[in-house]
């Protein structure tokens, strides 16, 4: 517990136009990794336009470690087919953690992080002051596939007795 940071709640809201790898839809399922954690969403079934609303909790004990997601396809008599991936870095996110930021009226923009070769975003990502709390809405363009975005969205949970950031 002592080298635990905190929580990142990471809502895993939708699908866009994912890639077909069945024979007119696909059956996807996300899973997520940061380190040696490895979280998974429920699989929708014949959905190139998920919407999952998921939310899947990753214990931070090192920030400066990138998340990890990839899609698959789900199939029931072979392998599950990759329909893709992405890596994002949540340094920005924590920056804004980091100021400790108290009462400020929801819906202020903390910081925005601009669509560059090196993030996987499909357009700028604000880092806002929301009831309370800080949250950083993503939208990611899938790599190694011929298509395809996955909204996200992540929230810090201090713990009681971690280190904090």
């Amino acid at each position: 517990m002592e080298s635990l940071f905190g929580l990142l709640k990471v809502r895993v809201r939708r699908g866009i136009n994912l890639a077909v790898r069945d024979v007119r839809s696909s059956d996807p399922y996300i899973v997520i990794k940061m380190g040696k954690q490895k979280l998974k969403t429920s699989v929708m079934y014949n959905n190139v336009n998920p919407e999952w609303n998921e939310e899947l909790t990753l214990s931070v004990t090192d920030p400066n470690l990138p998340i990890r997601l990839t899609v698959y396809d789900k199939d029931t008599f072979s392998a599950d087919d990759k329909m893709g991936d992405a890596e994002f870095d949540i340094k920005p996110f924590i920056e804004a953690v980091k100021m400790h930021l108290a009462d400020l009226p929801s819906g202020t923009i903390i910081t925005k992080v601009t669509p560059c070769r090196s993030n996987y975003l499909s357009e700028e990502s604000t880092v806002i002051w929301e009831n309370g709390c800080i949250v950083q809405a993503l939208c990611l363009r899938l790599r190694n596939v011929e298509c395809g975005e996955v909204e996200l969205q992540l929230q810090w949970v201090d713990v009681p007795g971690s280190r904090g950031i």
